[in-house]
């Protein structure tokens, strides 16, 4: 526990690439199998199980510091981080910092609290905080609440074990997709030069287009003549890789997720194809050649099974826009129109599995009138990807670009604001906006990102001063700043007050220009809703 300690104090400090890889480096080179394994499954983004809610942690870091609630929350509103205001407020442990190994810690304390009752997960709890030092309590907190966050991604700590394993990180990341397990076989299996682990379900990492900067004439900046450019629709959907090997059926999410349950429908249509392929693509609700809105789809999403009744009501297709892998070899190196080629060839006669239309564009500017019209056709925009290029690994820039639709956007009144956490702590960085609906504003939005920090400093005091409610953690404000908020979509809702959803929210521009009298109605926005309704 205390190397992990150590790590991730470390990269919680570091700024530097190099040196978040470095230190990531010494960690797994220095750690034990059975401790690197669960290190690099938190590491990579896997969350424990949160067994105990922060209300019954709050109740008992009270009880056992002495200290009443009420000062325990007024200090959380300060330090702005549950697990940190934990580890402050605890008694200094009795004696020096257990070294329990991390994996004793996850399997022998954290995660056998899930089948605890309350009096035996305190217990077990409070054994804890007598046995770790602060930064080791911040870091059990962390854990236990399933909210590790630390600033490294899961491409840098793939990239890091690589370079340990001496092996190319393509292959590394190939090894850490899909159902992984932290073991310590799995670990050293990991870092073999040459890996038999059965890899039947096992998909490949997802290649990730970039965004297209815009020249000042309009046209995308550094691209060239468009006759060396495939384009295809960007659809909005479910990322999602589609894997049949050996007759076997398995469908993962962008995020690591096996999703084959979810989308049954799919999987039966690729189990009738005639041969083994790892597809790349989109899941969308899909009715009559056209996408419907992505609220239908929703429905589907986070359920332990999809009831049939739900089948007609949300349909779904995978409409498919790569082959990676024909008949047990990898093709991901072969040139997009040779994969194309095989696409269309096992996609041949299905419903469900259908090709992305390549469309016809002669020059930018033509790209970018079809951009422009994206959303009466149910797309996001239009996808650049090069003639002739490989399938990459993550986000390699250069040849797969997005060109996405402008987003959408209102003027709308802050109504509420609540601190951040984190970096953010003590400021109020998260607000509440609302739009005009006969004499009264509506929330329609939360945001809480696309201000500078000076501004974020400026709206925080302006909001201690002009605090007019207080309800808990929320303040509610005198409506008088006006912002300027951007969004992907809009789609009805029967959950808000408004009737209305916005897609990724942000703060575009703060309006300083604007009384509150100008800013949208909810009547502009239900318009906007019955033209781009998603």
């Amino acid at each position: 526990m205390k190397r992990f300690t150590r790590l991730f104090l470390e990269l919680d400090a570091s700024t530097g690439t190099l040196d978040k890889v470095d230190a990531l480096k010494r960690y797994f080179r220095e750690a034990p199998p059975e401790d690197a394994a669960w290190a690099l499954a938190v590491l990579s983004g896997n969350k424990l199980m949160r067994a105990i809610n922060s209300r019954r942690l709050r109740q008992w870091a009270s009880e056992e510091s002495g200290l009443p609630p009420w000062l325990i929350s007024e200090c959380y509103g300060v330090v702005g981080d549950l697990s940190e205001t934990l580890a402050l407020v605890l008694p200094k442990p009795q004696a020096d910092a257990s070294d329990e190994p991390l994996h004793r810690v996850v399997t022998q304390r954290l995660l056998p609290l899930e089948h605890m009752s309350e009096s035996q997960q305190r217990a077990s709890v409070t054994d804890s905080w007598r046995q770790f030092n602060r930064d080791q309590r911040f870091l059990f907190h962390k854990l236990l609440s399933a909210t590790f966050r630390v600033g490294v991604s899961a491409k840098l700590v793939s990239r890091a074990l690589a370079e340990v394993a001496e092996i190319d990180p393509a292959v590394m990341a190939h090894r850490l997709m899909g159902a992984w397990r932290p073991t310590a076989d799995n670990y050293r299996a990991l870092l073999a030069s040459e890996n038999d682990a059965d890899r039947r379900n096992q998909p490949y990492p997802f290649y990730l287009a970039s965004p297209i900067a815009e020249a000042p004439d309009g046209g995308p900046a550094g691209l060239g003549d468009a006759d060396g450019w495939a384009f295809e629709w960007k659809w909005d959907g479910i990322r999602a890789q589609l894997i049949r090997r050996d007759g076997e059926v398995f469908i993962w999410s962008r995020g690591e997720e096996l999703v084959t349950h979810t989308f049954p429908e799919i999987a039966a249509a690729a189990g009738q194809l005639g041969r083994d392929v790892v597809l790349d693509g989109e899941v969308l609700a899909w009715e009559d050649g056209r996408p419907l809105p992505f609220s239908l789809l929703q429905r589907r999403l986070n359920r332990k099974r999809v009831e049939m009744s739900l089948f007609p009501e949300a349909p779904i297709a995978m409409v498919v826009y790569d082959l990676l892998e024909w008949e047990g070899r990898d093709v991901r190196g072969e040139a997009i129109e040779q994969r194309w080629a095989m696409l269309e060839e096992a996609t041949a006669g299905e419903t469900l599995l259908i090709p992305s239309e390549r469309v016809s564009v002669s020059n930018w500017d033509e790209a970018q009138s079809l951009v422009a019209g994206a959303r009466d056709r149910g797309v996001e925009g239009l996808m650049v990807k090069r003639l002739g290029s490989a399938y990459g690994v993550g986000r390699k820039r250069g040849d797969w670009w997005k060109w996405k639709v402008d987003p959408l956007s209102v003027d709308a009144v802050m109504v509420q604001a609540q601190t951040g956490s984190g970096k953010r702590a003590g400021l109020f960085t998260d607000y509440t906006f609302g739009v005009w609906d006969n004499g009264e504003l509506v929330p329609v939005a939360k945001a809480y990102s696309g201000l500078t920090h000076e501004e974020i400093e400026q709206v925080d005091r302006w909001v201690r001063n002009n605090t007019v409610q207080r309800h808990g953690p929320v303040r509610a404000v005198r409506p008088e700043l006006v912002f300027e908020l951007h969004f992907e979509a809009i789609a009805a809702s029967k959950r808000h007050k408004s009737g209305i959803a916005v897609r990724f929210p942000r703060m575009a521009r703060w309006r300083r220009d604007k009384p509150i009298q100008e800013a949208d109605t909810l009547e502009s926005m239900k318009a906007m809703l019955a033209r781009y309704g998603r």
